[in-house]
C-alpha cells in the first residue's frame, strides 16, 4: 500500500504565483482587513449612539453579520446548489472558530490594554448560547435538513436579535 499523506492533489493546473507571492498577498490582505475593522468599529460607536442600539445587539448581530458575509454568502451559495452538509459546516465552522480560537486569544491580548475583556456572561447571553447549541445540534444529528427546520432556525434568530435589542 502506498502512502500519499506526502502528495498533493493533481487537477492538471499550474500555480500562477509563487508561493513567497501568495504569502505576501495573504499579509497584505490581513492588513487591510485590519484596518476596514478599525474603521468599522469606529463607525458603529457613532450608530450605536445615534439609533440607541445596545452595544450587545450590535455586536451579537450586526457585526456578526458583517464580519462573516464572505461565510454567509458560501453557505448560502452551497445551500442553493443542495449541498447542505457543507453549507451547515461552514455556518458551525465559523462559529466554533470564534467560540473556541478568537474569544480567548482577545481575552489574553485584553492584558495589554487598560479595559480587559472577559468571558463573564449575562444571563441572557448564557441562555442565547445554550438555545444555539441546542437547535445547532437537533438539526445537524440526523445529517438532513428541510424547508422547516430552516423556518425555524430563522425564527429562533428573529427572536434573539429581538432579546438582544431590547436588553
Amino acid at each position: 500500500m502506498e502512502d500519499h499523506a506526502d502528495t498533493q492533489a493533481d487537477h492538471g493546473e499550474v500555480p500562477t504565483w509563487s508561493k513567497s507571492r501568495s504569502i505576501l498577498f495573504l499579509v497584505v490582505a490581513t492588513v487591510m482587513v485590519a484596518f476596514v475593522s478599525e474603521w468599522l468599529v469606529g463607525t458603529l460607536h457613532t450608530f450605536t449612539a445615534d439609533y440607541g442600539m445596545s452595544e450587545l445587539f450590535v455586536g451579537a448581530f450586526i457585526v456578526a453579520i458583517i464580519g462573516n458575509a464572505a461565510e454567509h454568502s458560501a453557505a448560502i451559495m452551497l445551500a442553493m446548489k443542495n449541498k447542505m452538509g457543507a453549507a451547515v459546516e461552514i455556518a458551525v465552522g465559523s462559529s466554533l472558530q470564534i467560540a473556541l480560537f478568537v474569544a480567548p486569544v482577545l481575552v489574553f491580548v485584553s492584558l495589554l490594554f487598560t479595559e480587559q475583556m472577559d468571558l463573564i456572561f449575562t444571563t441572557v447571553e448564557i441562555a442565547a448560547i445554550a438555545v444555539a447549541a441546542l437547535i445547532t445540534t437537533s438539526v445537524s444529528r440526523d445529517g438532513s435538513t428541510t424547508w422547516y427546520e430552516g423556518k425555524l432556525l430563522l425564527l429562533v434568530y428573529i427572536m434573539l436579535g429581538v432579546a438582544f435589542y431590547f436588553i
